[in-house]
């Protein structure tokens, strides 16, 4: 059977009464206490009851009753809590957490982990302030460099909730160099969404130094490209737009299809409608795509009639079939067609319309969320630049 979430949810007490049982037999023998097993050990069979006949809020509640806190079960504690948390009950987390924090025997590494476990409550439930203050403190206080470590990737994230993306990238320069190589997609995106704020702006200079950092941060990122080329449009550098463009589909084939509306843009104020019709040809073979297809389409209606670009769809919508693809051959048919086929045709490409227009364009190639809109970062699992156009009969 697969383990899906809620099995997962259940395995985890398991685990927890195996531990807390361990936990109270050591306690009784190191500490010898005075009333009898069975009343010792009362609350935790109870649990292992409730847990035995799938009562998992029941038997947590009363693995809570069986801990004592103390150094020895801290960890069961905090297991505890985060068990909480990934339920969604992030109150009863902060409850068990705030309760460990207030006892005045805590030694210094116990302290910090809850402290850890705290912020990410906090970080959960949306108190971001609270989250970032017991980050910068864990930060600042002296500590072991895994927990400097934890405490700064989480400060990053919280950091990219609120949108503060200067913050994010300064606080990941106190990373190590490994550690920045991990989340160097994620970095090379926060500048980029700085080099859009100040185009907004129209503070060129500013935008071209976040885009040179960002290139130092993830040199194959589409993004990039994407942005290098919309500033050489502006400027109109013609040529340097195109070769940020064709960089495009060294770096990612799925994006071709996003460069060729700016391309044919570029090949027509340089005069270059060979090359662009070269580069689409090119693009068909190594990266195919319905909207080279269409594209190039275009340039044969120009050069040699309607008939011979709708051959041409034709021949490839049969080695690629798409709705867009039919559509376009549709509109051709319609152009080209006679009075008495026009009104049919019509109709049809009416309901194929809205057909295309139904289905989304991008895909997360992560957790499969899908819209029309390309979005950089993921809405669904948060990810970024996992997010690509769509291929096959519904999209390219």
């Amino acid at each position: 059977m697969p383990l899906n979430f809620e099995n997962y949810l259940l395995i985890i007490p398991l685990f927890l009464a195996i531990g807390i049982g361990w936990l109270l037999g050591r306690r009784d023998v190191k500490k010898r206490l005075s009333r009898p097993q069975n009343s010792l050990s009362h609350e935790y069979f109870t649990g292992l009851d409730y847990l035995l006949n799938e009562k998992m809020d029941e038997a947590i509640e009363s693995f809570i009753r069986a801990l004592e806190i103390n150094s020895d079960t801290i960890p069961a504690h905090l297991s505890l809590a985060k068990l909480f948390r990934r339920k969604g009950d992030v109150d009863r987390a902060i409850q068990i957490h705030q309760t460990l924090l207030a006892r005045p025997d805590l030694n210094r590494a116990d302290f910090m982990r809850i402290q850890m476990a705290l912020a990410r409550d906090y970080y959960a439930v949306g108190l971001l302030d609270r989250a970032e203050n017991l980050l910068q403190d864990l930060i600042k206080a002296p500590s072991p460099k895994k927990t400097q470590s934890k405490a700064l990737s989480l400060l990053i994230k919280l950091y990219e909730k609120e949108g503060e993306w200067e913050q994010a990238l300064a606080t990941a320069e106190k990373l190590s160099t490994e550690e920045r190589k991990r989340i160097s997609t994620e970095l090379a995106h926060y500048c980029c969404e700085l080099v859009e704020t100040a185009l907004s702006e129209k503070q060129l200079k500013r935008a071209r130094d976040y885009l040179r950092k960002a290139s130092s941060y993830d040199p194959e990122n589409v993004r990039i490209s994407l942005l290098q080329s919309g500033i050489a449009m502006q400027a109109q550098q013609w040529k340097q737009a195109i070769k940020y463009l064709k960089s495009v589909g060294k770096q990612d084939k799925l994006f071709v299809s996003e460069t060729i509306p700016d391309l044919k843009r570029c090949f027509e104020e340089t005069g270059d409608i060979d090359e662009y019709i070269s580069y689409l040809r090119t693009s068909l073979a190594q990266s195919p795509s319905t909207t080279a297809i269409i594209a190039l389409a275009e340039q044969i209606k120009n050069e040699r009639g309607i008939y011979a670009a709708g051959s041409f769809i034709t021949e490839e919508l049969k080695r690629r079939p798409s709705v867009k693809g039919f559509n376009s051959l549709i509109d051709l048919h319609i152009e080209y067609g006679s009075e008495s086929a026009r009104d049919s045709l019509k109709v049809l490409r009416g309901l194929t319309g809205q057909l295309e227009l139904s289905k989304p364009v991008y895909r997360c190639n992560n957790c499969g969320f899908s819209g029309r809109t390309l979005l950089w970062q993921c809405p669904s699992c948060k990810q970024w630049g996992t997010t690509k156009p769509i291929q096959g009969l519904e999209g390219e």
